[in-house]
């Protein structure tokens, strides 16, 4: 029987940055997350797929506080990308839009979650202290040849 073992010291890297709720800074929060993840050796499919998770999830914190924070933790030995945006208005929480159902002929907003539930393997809102969320998007490159 083998098993996997786990590489001690894998090379996880964390980046995160408070920004401005203003376009910029949603602006800046993308282009921010691509310098980093190019910097890191992060595949360019991974890194696209981020840009525009990045992109929807920062415009969504915009609306929604003073300001935001991104974090981006990448595991380059599983080609694995969490990326986080923070913002302080806990009481509005995401909700992934129901599947079986028609779509609504005049939406109240955008479809942000719907694009990040197609780029992402899975996300999900989480509390930030103290009054604030969290929503978190978990993307992994595919493996090469595979």
């Amino acid at each position: 029987m083998s098993h996997a073992t786990p590489q001690v010291g894998a090379p996880v890297s964390t980046f995160t940055q408070l920004l401005s709720s203003t376009r910029r800074g949603a602006r800046l929060a993308r282009l921010l997350a691509v310098t980093e993840l190019r910097s890191r050796g992060a595949s360019q499919e991974l890194t696209e797929r981020a840009e525009l998770v990045v992109a929807e999830l920062a415009a969504n914190a915009v609306l929604h506080g003073r300001c935001f924070r991104l974090t981006l933790v990448l595991d380059s030995a599983a080609s694995r990308l969490r990326v986080g945006v923070s913002d302080a208005r806990g009481g509005l929480r995401p909700l992934p839009r129901p599947t079986d159902t028609a779509p609504d002929p005049l939406p109240t907003g955008g479809r942000g979650l719907t694009l990040i539930t197609a780029l992402a393997d899975h996300w999900n809102c989480v509390p930030y202290p103290p009054s604030g969320k969290t929503v978190r998007a978990m993307l992994t490159a595919p493996v090469a040849g595979v």
